[in-house]
């Protein structure tokens, strides 16, 4: 992303309206993630004794790495014979320190239990006829 990273209060607060947003339209998605930052290597290589010792050196650093956490819907464009309007895309970005990931993945989990509380339930019924109906054919 391009753009600057959100605080970590302004990050909650837009999450919240990205899933009430999502709610309100009825349809789309809203996708999650959650990446470890690293520190540039490209500067100063670890030295090849380090590599023959542990393969995974850079898996526990000596020092705690950042967590990047982004959260974007997607794009959705007008159907033809649809009431569905253009949806532009939304993203969020923050990165998070190593000491305040605790106090941020509680918040963080209360935010999605909130966002997803609205969700609908897959109708599981529809896929198993069409599954049954496809099946039945075959043995024709």
């Amino acid at each position: 992303m391009g753009r600057e990273h959100l605080s970590n209060d302004e990050f909650f607060t837009r999450l919240a309206n990205l899933f009430e947003y999502t709610r309100t339209k009825g349809h789309g998605s809203v996708y999650l993630v959650q990446k470890r930052m690293t520190f540039d290597t490209s500067a100063a290589p670890p030295p090849a004794s380090k590599i023959a010792d542990d393969p995974l050196w850079d898996t526990h650093p000596e020092e705690p790495l950042p967590v990047l956490i982004r959260a974007h819907n997607n794009k959705s464009s007008k159907k033809a014979g649809t009431d569905r309007e253009d949806i532009p895309k939304i993203e969020l970005s923050t990165v998070v320190k190593p000491d305040d990931l605790d106090g941020f993945y509680a918040r963080y989990a209360e935010a999605c239990k909130v966002g997803m509380s609205g969700l609908k339930k897959r109708d599981k019924k529809k896929a198993k006829k069409t599954k049954k109906k496809k099946k039945g054919e075959t043995k024709v």
